[in-house]
């Protein structure tokens, strides 16, 4: 269940369950950089690229996911309507921040992220936790065809980013009762969220971020 705590950063309560673990998903009102002395990030391509933190701290080059299991360190990206996801490893301790647009999605970076964190870190898909965070939700995501096209439409059409990715993860083996979705749509709350599509150049970006303590 997702919640929205003094900070202004939606967190979950499954996840609260593992203390050695640091959470949220940003609103517009969170400054999350501010929050850390030792932040990951990258320069964003919407891409199914993905990059281990190892440690390291600043923009750590191109891709759409950040894999860490370092104590101490903290990963994030940073979104505008695109879907984060945030995936913990319980059995190993390990995190990922992950960047999805429709482009990414398309690719299947979700499900990537998982795999990759199988091959750096040992990560089984069902000790995956994985809470999709706020993005622009079907209600508003209106595209033209050949962007409809790569999931399965026909025509100009809505299209449900959430729940793409929540498919993309279950086929890739998480437990679908650990995966947890916001369904709050960036585009519809412009009191608590940015959103691209609605406020164009001068939208912000918020911060989606996942470590260990």
């Amino acid at each position: 269940m997702f919640y929205r705590d003094p900070e202004n950063i939606y967190r979950v309560t499954e996840l609260d369950e593992f203390p050695w673990l640091v959470h949220g998903f940003g609103t517009r009102l969170a400054d999350i950089p501010a929050c850390f002395a030792q932040l990951a990030t990258l320069k964003q391509i919407h891409s199914s690229s993905c990059v281990a933190a190892e440690g390291r701290v600043g923009i750590l080059g191109e891709g759409d996911a950040l894999l860490e299991n370092q104590p101490g360190s903290v990963v994030a990206v940073k979104t505008a309507d695109c879907i984060p996801v945030l995936l913990v490893d319980e059995r190993s301790r390990a995190v990922a921040a992950v960047h999805a647009g429709w482009r990414g999605t398309a690719a299947r970076i979700a499900a990537g992220a998982v795999a990759a964190m199988g091959r750096r870190f040992g990560t089984r898909p069902e000790d995956v936790h994985a809470a999709i965070g706020p993005g622009i939700g079907k209600c508003c995501y209106e595209v033209g065809a050949e962007v409809a096209a790569q999931f399965g439409g026909q025509g100009r059409g809505h299209i449900d980013l959430t729940a793409a990715n929540r498919r993309q993860l279950e086929e890739t083996g998480v437990t679908p009762a650990r995966i947890y979705a916001s369904y709050l749509c960036t585009m519809c709350r412009g009191e608590e969220f940015d959103s691209f599509r609605r406020d164009k150049e001068a939208a912000g970006r918020m911060y989606s971020f996942a470590g260990i303590r």
